[in-house]
């Protein structure tokens, strides 16, 4: 079985992603997060907002509503640039986006063109193998409803395929709502929906899915060094998050392959197990959008200096993090197999702050009530303060089992000299290591942990 075979495995069993529709035959790629998926997706978006948006004074963040005036995205380029090129096997009828056809590197080079005879030499269907194809036609990504009652042509609305156009039309009520100065930042998190063709690889490409992202207002002189100022954040943020240096790669993106608003894009990729592919990016959009939304819209989205009374379009650099993406990584980074005693613990080894629950609970035995109560007592005083899960089910090593496949870093036994003394165990995931702590530190204990002061678990007792 392989890492993501594994990955799609444990998440279904202990609760992190489920199929969508299941018990009616789920539709392709549509995933429910689970109780501990739902978790750990809100640790990160919590975190990156923390992140990149409250602990500064230069961004400031919004919630925009998912359906906006059509005309948003006609000023945009979206309803005309937004699209990806479709391919139709001829022989099992499979649409694939055009860059999903396998065409030996040889064969790609030496292509003068997309003319569909090269397909028909060179490419291969990933359905079925076969040779032939359709003429490749532009597919638009975005999606298609209605407001109102009637389905006709004046109420058509789209679903938004990205954040960054609230920002954009909400630059001027940002600049007379606030005091942000040139150089800022809007934020914003949130679904957005784009009708791929070949969605895949669990919830790495799907239809609907969250972004984290921010459009950064600068001069347009200073745009080059903002570009690598946030080149280097993003960086930042991946350690924070826990990603293996290694597996990460900055690649810019050819001319040929950029978006329509961009001059310069850098997609920093990772190497999953199917392949080196894009997880964050960080594009130079120059003043496309707002100079389109001014002449659209007839509004002066201009900023004024208020020192100088300089008045200008400010350029935009926009860093964007996918959200699903990010909680795809911190499974696969947090994955670890080990042999302990002869068997293999499966760890979910994630950072503390990541993982969805902080601290198990257990009764040392299931039908002693005296053990029980007390648990019950420990669980009540630090769920106010940590998620925390309390389990009485099985033997105690089974529950640590439990425990280390969902990455609880602290688990805490209640146990028959905690009748005695008011001690308990605290057992760390990563090390096994465990201390014995008065149940009225452990408070004290857990904050101290889970601020980073790993000292407390080098085996010495807490007095």
């Amino acid at each position: 079985m392989d890492l993501m075979d594994k990955i799609e495995s444990l998440a279904k069993r202990r609760g992190f992603v489920y199929p969508g529709s299941e018990i009616y035959g789920g539709l392709a790629n549509s995933w429910d997060y689970g109780p501990l998926g739902v978790e750990l997706k809100r640790n990160i978006a919590n975190e990156w907002w923390r992140f990149f948006v409250t602990s500064r004074a230069d961004i400031v963040g919004i919630e925009p509503a998912v359906i906006m005036n059509p005309k948003v995205w006609e000023a945009s380029g979206h309803l005309a640039e937004f699209i990806d090129p479709l391919i139709e096997c001829k022989k099992c009828h499979g649409r694939f986006r055009e860059d999903e056809i396998k065409i030996p590197r040889s064969a790609r080079d030496a292509r003068p063109s997309n003319k569909i005879e090269d397909f028909d030499k060179d490419g291969e269907c990933p359905n079925c193998g076969a040779h032939e194809f359709a003429k490749s036609r532009q597919f638009n990504l975005l999606f298609k409803t209605y407001l109102g009652p009637l389905e006709d042509s004046s109420a058509q609305v789209y679903l938004r395929g990205e954040l960054a156009q609230a920002m954009f039309v909400d630059f001027k009520n940002i600049i007379n709502t606030t005091r942000v100065r040139v150089p800022f930042g809007i934020a914003a998190v949130g679904r957005v929906f784009r009708n791929e063709i070949t969605p895949g690889n669990f919830i790495f490409r799907t239809r609907e899915f969250d972004l984290m992202e921010f459009e950064y207002f600068v001069r347009e002189a200073e745009w080059e060094k903002y570009f690598e100022y946030w080149l280097s954040e993003m960086h930042r943020w991946t350690q924070h998050l826990g990603i293996d240096k290694k597996k990460l790669h900055d690649t810019d993106v050819p001319k040929d392959g950029l978006a329509h608003y961009s001059t310069r894009t850098v997609d920093i990729e990772y190497d999953f197990p199917f392949g080196r592919k894009e997880l964050y990016g960080l594009a130079y959009r120059t003043d496309f959008d707002l100079k389109n939304h001014m002449k659209k819209s007839g509004e002066d989205l201009h900023y004024t200096d208020p020192r100088t009374k300089e008045k200008f379009t400010p350029h935009v650099v926009e860093p964007t993090f996918g959200l699903d993406r990010s909680v795809l990584v911190a499974l696969l980074e947090a994955y670890t197999e080990e042999k302990v005693s002869d068997e293999t613990r499966v760890v979910m080894k994630f950072p503390y702050w990541v993982t969805p629950v902080k601290v198990g609970v257990f009764p040392l035995l299931s039908n002693n009530e005296d053990l029980i109560k007390e648990a019950h007592g420990i669980f009540k005083n630090i769920s106010g303060h940590f998620v925390a899960q309390y389990d009485d089910s099985g033997a105690i090593g089974r529950r640590y089992r439990r425990h280390d496949e969902i990455g609880t870093p602290i688990c805490i036994t209640i146990d028959h000299d905690t009748l005695k003394d008011k001690t308990v165990t605290l057992r760390e995931r990563d090390s096994m290591k465990q201390i014995r702590v008065k149940s009225e530190k452990l408070l004290e204990v857990l904050s101290k942990i889970f601020s980073g002061e790993e000292f407390l678990l080098l085996g010495k007792e807490v007095k």
